[in-house]
């Protein structure tokens, strides 16, 4: 008698537990030559509250570790990821006009973007904060902080590093994040969770759903437990999410989805320490001098 193959079943990856959608709505995805692949979890706006209060939880004790702590816990991210590379790799190869060389490209970019992200860690603080000159008997310090809960839409070309371009700067700094993958290759990051769930990354900092735009985005723009949102959007989404952020007062970075992206290198966002500064606050502290 021949044995079935035990196939995987999909899952979302929120507060460190893989769950199914609120609603038990899910979406079929189809393999690079059309054939039915499996099941994907549709999210929806309720999941989004959860994820969002899960993230806020978990973002606390994510902001006050060290620096260096941070950074340990990325690299052993990019660690754990290493060895089981050729599992994203066959992730992205679903997608079609994919190229194995192209899928291998992306996750190797993936990888080495953690390792970046993990040696800015302990070292952002040292360049954005600053001792400032006032003409007055006062020290004057300006320092950062993290804003809270960011949420982030993932591009559906590189949907990986693209995913992973926007996280990174966020959780650098001590802040959660909850995203929505990509709409049409979304299984990267199915996999993706599968690697954080056994890395040292505390669950809840970071929330993987999946679904489609449409019925989560608006929810993220107006939610007022999010304090950014970064991603990318088309033009009639970003108009959208810019009112609906102006209400809550949320802080926006938005790319043109309608414009070609090069997450490799180009006129993709790059990893640099202006991405960190994006979803930053900053307080200055005066104190009398002699006090």
């Amino acid at each position: 008698m021949s044995r079935l193959t035990v196939s995987k079943t999909p899952k979302c990856y929120v507060g460190g537990k893989f769950i199914r959608s609120e609603s038990g709505r899910t979406f079929a995805l189809n393999d690079a030559k059309g054939n039915f692949f499996a099941h994907v979890p549709q999210c929806t706006r309720k999941d989004v509250r959860n994820a969002v209060e899960v993230a806020g939880k978990a973002g606390g004790g994510w902001a006050g570790r060290s620096g260096y702590n941070r950074g340990q816990i990325l690299y052993r991210l990019a660690e754990m990821i290493e060895p089981r590379a050729a599992e994203l790799e066959a992730a992205l190869l679903l997608t079609p006009g994919v190229t194995a060389a192209a899928a291998k490209a992306e996750v190797v970019a993936t990888i080495d973007r953690i390792v970046h992200y993990a040696g800015w860690t302990d070292k952002y603080e040292q360049l954005l904060g600053s001792v400032n000159p006032v003409a007055s008997p006062h020290f004057n310090f300006t320092v950062t902080d993290p804003m809270g809960v960011i949420a982030v839409v993932a591009p559906d070309e590189a949907p990986l590093l693209g995913l992973m371009t926007l996280i990174l700067p966020a959780i650098t700094s001590g802040n959660s994040v909850v995203a929505v993958a990509s709409e049409t290759a979304p299984y990267a990051s199915i996999v993706l969770g599968e690697m954080l769930a056994v890395s040292d990354l505390p669950g809840g900092v970071v929330n993987l759903l999946t679904g489609f735009r449409a019925e989560m985005v608006s929810t993220m723009a107006s939610h007022v437990g999010i304090r950014a949102l970064s991603g990318v959007l088309s033009a009639e989404e970003r108009e959208s999410v810019e009112q609906k952020a102006a209400d809550s007062v949320k802080r926006t970075r938005l790319l043109k989805a309608e414009e070609p992206i090069d997450w490799l290198a180009g006129n993709g966002p790059m990893p640099s320490l202006y991405a960190i500064r994006d979803l930053l606050e900053f307080k200055t502290t005066w104190h009398p001098v002699g006090a």
